[in-house]
């Protein structure tokens, strides 16, 4: 494994300007301390997506650990990323559970993560100028956007439970963005959980009987996915989500290395496809490239693949540890009421972002009317029921936001009226 990794410098610093990149190490020791920093980094928002869709903690713990080494192996430990729980997911689980249970859900999942894969291999084949041609960035930005307001609903339902809770943790978690710098700035959610944890102790709303009865030691929970293909059109958003995600995870790691990484995208997104459904052929949540290991590297300078392979064995344990699951179920609604009212939100500010950074014009008609669209759609939560298929509003509104996109401008470029403000 050593001969994996040249040791950069004297294996102890890193010299100002300078990076350690994805093919070099520090020393052991410190590299396994990175790998630690990128599990707390990846852990509060791994957690939350099994906590809020009911699934076993340590089932998705696993998988995402089994998916970021995989992910290393197939892209030749060129991109340096750990494979976390996808947010993208929580709606569609949601629905897909309340539809068909566990099964049906997890089998949206196997789907979703068959569909990247495929993505994958066309992209390593042809290319990725046909996503930027189905998915500009107004378009990529509402259907990302639309994903996150969608869920306010179900942020509520948690925060009516414990007004008191939610609200001291929603400000832990406001406070902590700004009252700290660097890697701790970027831990809010983090911070916010465990600060609303403790109030939540002292108010008497957490029951540990479940902790006391779990061992520390045993394999986490499997469930088998249930052939239910009314849930499908909920998850088929997600994927491009997730080619979006994964893309720009890659031009950001890219941009921080300063090298060019547009050859492994393919294998990039074909891993994460295969990790999501090796996920979802057992009872895991669906994983993507996370930002909040991109926000570590950032901070450190720390770019070596050596410490996502210490991240990605360390997340295996901790999975093998009922006693693990149990404490982390026993997070009570308030508190997670008063994290998913910042989380939710930051998901659809994520959109918005793609849209400012990419100059988007809303002074166009065509744009205006599809962001509108679609997002109203999603947030209203249409419904729309045909042929044994149940499409919801994050389904509806990502079509919406494809279809008016393309259909608008194809009228105004046949019109002659495409730079009409």
């Amino acid at each position: 494994m050593a001969a994996l990794w040249t040791v950069h410098g004297d294996g102890k610093t890193v010299a100002p300007g300078k990076i350690v990149a994805p093919e070099e190490r520090l020393s052991w020791p410190r590299t396994i301390g990175f790998g630690f920093q990128h599990v707390v980094a990846m852990f509060g928002a791994t957690f939350l997506v099994p906590t809020l869709t009911g699934f076993p903690p340590t089932t998705t713990l696993l998988f995402s650990g089994i998916g970021t080494l995989l992910f290393l192996m197939i892209t030749r430990n060129r991109l340096p990323s750990y494979l976390g729980s996808s947010f993208a997911f929580i709606s569609p689980l949601m629905a897909a559970t309340e539809v068909g249970g566990h099964g049906a859900a997890i089998f949206g999942v196997l789907v979703s993560g068959l569909l990247l894969a495929g993505v994958g291999l066309l992209v390593q084949a042809v290319g990725t100028r046909w996503i930027d041609v189905l998915m500009p960035p107004v378009v990529a930005g509402a259907i990302v956007a639309l994903i996150g307001f969608n869920l306010a609903p179900a942020a509520y339902n948690n925060f009516q439970q414990a007004p008191f809770t939610a609200s001291i943790t929603l400000g832990a978690v406001l406070v902590c963005a700004v009252l700290f710098r660097g890697f701790l700035g970027r831990l809010s959610i983090l911070f916010g959980v465990v600060v609303g944890y403790v109030v939540a102790l002292m108010r008497g709303e957490i029951d540990f009987a479940a902790v006391g009865e779990a061992s520390w030691l045993g394999l986490p929970e499997f469930t088998a996915p249930e052939a239910n293909w009314s849930v499908l059109p909920a998850f088929l958003p997600v994927v491009l989500v997730l080619v979006a995600e994964n893309v720009g995870h890659i031009k950001g790691v890219a941009s921080m290395t300063r090298r060019n990484l547009d050859g492994v995208t393919g294998r990039a997104l074909f891993a994460d496809g295969l990790a999501t459904a090796l996920a979802g052929s057992a009872g895991g949540s669906g994983t993507t490239t996370y930002g909040e290991n991109i926000g570590v590297m950032a901070s450190t300078r720390v770019y070596s693949t050596a410490a996502y392979w210490v991240a990605g064995a360390a997340a295996i344990l901790l999975s093998l540890s009922p006693k693990v699951g149990a404490v982390i179920n026993t997070i009570p609604p308030g508190v997670l009421g008063g994290v998913t009212t910042a989380l939710y939100g930051l998901i659809g500010i994520i959109g918005v972002r793609i849209w400012v950074e990419n100059k988007v014009d809303f002074g166009k008609p065509v744009n205006q009317m599809t962001a509108a669209v679609a997002l109203i759609v999603a947030i209203a939560d249409y419904q729309l029921s045909s042929g044994g298929l149940v499409w919801t509003g994050i389904a509806l509104g990502s079509i919406a936001a494809i279809v008016v996109y393309h259909g608008m401008s194809a009228i105004a470029r046949w019109r002659g009226t495409d730079v009409a403000v």
